[in-house]
């Protein structure tokens, strides 16, 4: 076999290895507020990377300063699809990474298993600026993976999507009474 066909087999190998994509279903935020099982306001503390079965997940410890909904601790472990455990690299397209001493609004859901994580990858975490204001703006950046809308089943296009602390409390708090 020519070295150059060898070399594309082992190429596409190694792509096909690497390459993890996602299909999202849009979540408009009464979808994010509804299908959560909390929503809580923290600081990312640390993380660390291990397997679940043959997937690598990293945990961010995640200090809670407000909660929203739901019944969580004044620590939460946030579970991310991705990451480097035993010398191996996975990586997941459209997951969030977060850097420790950085803020967030996280929509969570706790599956079956225990394991917490974020309601639609990227579309459930809020940045929170750090201004020092009393009422900092948040800013959820678009996606950029397949997105499908719920009802159509169509294709559509993610936006970034920014407002302030108090206006998503004002959402939360409002959705959740309703619900009640």
């Amino acid at each position: 076999m020519p070295v150059a066909r060898r070399l594309l087999i082992v190429a596409a190998l190694l792509g096909v290895a690497q390459l993890q994509s996602a299909t999202l279903q849009q979540l408009s935020m009464n979808d994010l507020i509804a299908k959560s099982t909390a929503i809580v306001r923290g600081t990312i503390r640390g993380s660390y990377a291990a397997f679940s079965g043959p997937v690598i997940f990293t945990h961010y410890r995640v200090q809670v300063t407000e909660k929203w909904k739901g019944a969580t601790g004044a620590m939460v472990d946030v579970a991310v699809p991705g990451g480097i455990a035993n010398g191996m690299r996975q990586t997941y397209s459209g997951a969030p990474q977060f850097r420790p001493g950085d803020q967030y609004v996280l929509f969570l859901w706790t599956g079956k298993s225990g394991m917490t994580q974020i309601m639609g990858f990227s579309q459930g975490a809020f940045a929170v600026a750090q201004d020092g204001s009393s009422d900092p703006s948040l800013t959820r950046s678009a996606s950029h993976e397949l997105m499908l809308d719920p009802a159509t089943h169509g294709q559509v296009t993610d936006r970034p999507l920014t407002m302030r602390l108090s206006e998503l409390r004002s959402q939360v708090a409002s959705a959740l009474g309703a619900a009640q």
